[in-house]
Parts: structure tokens; C-alpha cells; sequence
């Protein structure tokens, strides 16, 4: 091949032996997964980064939402205890032990209180277990007020172990 003209090619060739494989691309960059319902896959996790990521990856109307609710629940709870498990927010006043999560839906946004069932009034939303109580939040319907006063209440109780 001696009498060849060089290629136009801006690459160097390179024999098999020598060439390097191509990186890959970096799992951890890219946008977390969507779940049924809109719900962000994210990686379990302890303190506020995994909460932020999960917010950050809530699809549309919900991610204001979600950012909202966060800001109320450490408004109200100083030095509240996140983490993210089963692909949801958990929040506490303990390591492990939890008052309330919430959970994405194709329409609304679900909020459990593990021991909703003590709190006045009595979130709306029933449960098959018994002290569970949940509040769906739709799009521009989140009474502030009251869901300030059941997170006041709820981190009072005995929480959740999980």
C-alpha cells in the first residue's frame, strides 16, 4: 500500500489490535427513568440530594408541586430527615422512621401520612392499613394551610419504621 494517497479522513487508522473501544455512555448522567404514572425511577437514597433529584425529575406541573410541598415540609419540621425509597420522598424526625412520602400519578400527586388516621381532621384519602391517610394533589388544588398543620401534626406522632 505504499503508493496510496493519505485519507481525507480526520481519524487515524488504527489496526485491530490497537484500537481502543468506544466509550461508553455514563448511566448515572442520564435523565431518570419514568415509571407507570409519571413516576421518577430514582435510586434509594439518604439526605436532601436523592429528594432534589426526584423533584427535578417529576414530569410537568407536578415538579413545582413536589418542589412546594418539600419547602413546606422542612418549613415546618426543622432539621427533617429525608431519603428516597421505592421511588418516593420519605420524610422524618428520625434516622429510619418516617411520617410522610409522596408518590407520583398520572393526574395527581399522592401524599401518605403513616399515621394519618390520628390526625384532625382526618386527611380524606383511606387506606386498606388502617392508620394510613392520604391527600391526592391535583394540579393548583393544595390547600397550604391544612397540609401545613398535618405535617405539624404528624411529625409528633410516632412515625413509621422502614
Amino acid at each position: 500500500m505504499a503508493g496510496r494517497p493519505p485519507s481525507k479522513s480526520s481519524k487515524p487508522r488504527a489496526n485491530a489490535k490497537t484500537a481502543l473501544p468506544e466509550p461508553k455512555a455514563r448511566t448515572h448522567d442520564a435523565a431518570p427513568k419514568l415509571l407507570s404514572g409519571g413516576n421518577p425511577q430514582i435510586a434509594k437514597g439518604t439526605g436532601d440530594a436523592p429528594v432534589q433529584a426526584y423533584i427535578a425529575a417529576m414530569p410537568d406541573w407536578k415538579q413545582g408541586i413536589g418542589r412546594r410541598l418539600d419547602a413546606l415540609i422542612v418549613g415546618a419540621v426543622p432539621g427533617v430527615r429525608k431519603a428516597v425509597k421505592w421511588n418516593s420522598p420519605f420524610y422524618g424526625v428520625d434516622d429510619g422512621v418516617w411520617f410522610l412520602s409522596f408518590h407520583c400519578f398520572a393526574k395527581y400527586i399522592k401524599v401518605a401520612f403513616f399515621r394519618g388516621a390520628a390526625l384532625h381532621p382526618v386527611p380524606p384519602g383511606t387506606s386498606k392499613q388502617q392508620d394510613v391517610r392520604y391527600l391526592d394533589v391535583y394540579e393548583g388544588k393544595l390547600d397550604e394551610a391544612q397540609f401545613v398543620d398535618w405535617v405539624k401534626q404528624a411529625c409528633k406522632l410516632p412515625g413509621e419504621k422502614m
